[in-house]
Formats: structure tokens, sequence, C-alpha cells
């Protein structure tokens, strides 16, 4: 099983990750998806397999689509996800206590911007943040996720960079 992990499109929707999406079994978005228009891209390379939380930044009409945080099981793996969730060893209010509770494998977030894939020993589990395929926020590159699930583990993970971000000159 392929997945692309993607968040903080901030209603951006970059052509290339049809491309880079296409073949994924599932499709993952961490939030701040920004538009209805991004759920319809996402749902149209994958209706039946896209798990998507909303962001701070999505309207209550994306808000009444998606949850607010995730939890399911893949072949024996336990993942959760939610948009804020900080970093180890500075998780967001709240976050150590859900993770504590729902002992996930793989702890899945946005909202950073900021690409980063650790092991995080203080609840045994890895983090998974794809950083922002989006133009908008402070990241220099645009960035997602792709892994393979297989016998119970993940494998194959590679960053896909989308290219930089456009910055907007100051006047």
């Amino acid at each position: 099983m392929t997945i692309g992990l993607l968040s903080d499109n901030h209603g951006y929707w970059d052509q290339r990750l049809n491309h880079h999406l296409g073949d994924c079994d599932e499709i993952w978005h961490a939030g701040d998806i920004g538009s209805l228009e991004v759920i319809d891209a996402i749902k149209a390379l994958q209706p039946q397999k896209a798990r998507i939380v909303f962001g701070n930044i999505d309207s209550h009409v994306i808000r009444s689509e998606c949850a607010a945080e995730l939890s399911w099981d893949i072949e024996g793996i336990k993942f959760f996800m939610t948009h804020i969730g900080g970093r180890p060893g500075r998780y967001a209010k709240g976050v150590r206590r859900s993770l504590l509770s729902h002992r996930p494998n793989v702890f899945i977030c946005g909202h950073s911007h900021l690409l980063l894939v650790k092991q995080d020993k203080s609840w045994g589990g890895l983090y998974l943040n794809p950083g922002a395929c989006g133009m908008q926020g402070f990241h220099q590159k645009r960035t997602l996720i792709k892994f393979d699930i297989k016998n119970g583990a993940l494998q194959n993970m590679k960053v896909i960079e989308l290219g930089d971000r456009i910055r907007r000159e100051r006047v």
C-alpha cells in the first residue's frame, strides 16, 4: 500500500501533486487545507481512501467535512493524526496526553511547515510532519512525504520536493 502524506496547502493545489499522488492507495492530509477545491482534488485522485483533518485556518465548511483528529490501524500499525502537534520535545497542549492515550506507532501532524521525520522515545513512536506544499508560510521548499506500508512496517519513505515557495517582493 502506497501512502501520500501532505499538509498546509492553504488553498493551493500544485498540479504536480496529481503526478506524485496518482499512484497512491491512500492520501492523507494533516490540515490547513484552505479550500474545498483542495479536498476535491484529493478525492478526485483517491475518492474512497482520503484521510483528512482540518487545520486552524480552515473554514467552518471544511471543518464540517473533516475531523479534528483521526486514529486508525493498518496492518497492525496504529496511526494518530491532528493538525497542531508541535514537535518532539515541544508538543502542543494536550498532544502528549493524546499520544499516551492512543499509543500510536506513528503520530502525524502539520502546522509548523517544517518537514520532520523522527523517532520519539518519550512515547515510543514515529513523528511525521510532511512540511507544507502550499505557497503561504515561511517554509523555503514545498514538500510532501510518500511511503509504503508493507508487512506491518513503513518502508521506502521519501520526501518529494515541489520546488521553492514563491516569495512576494515587498513594495
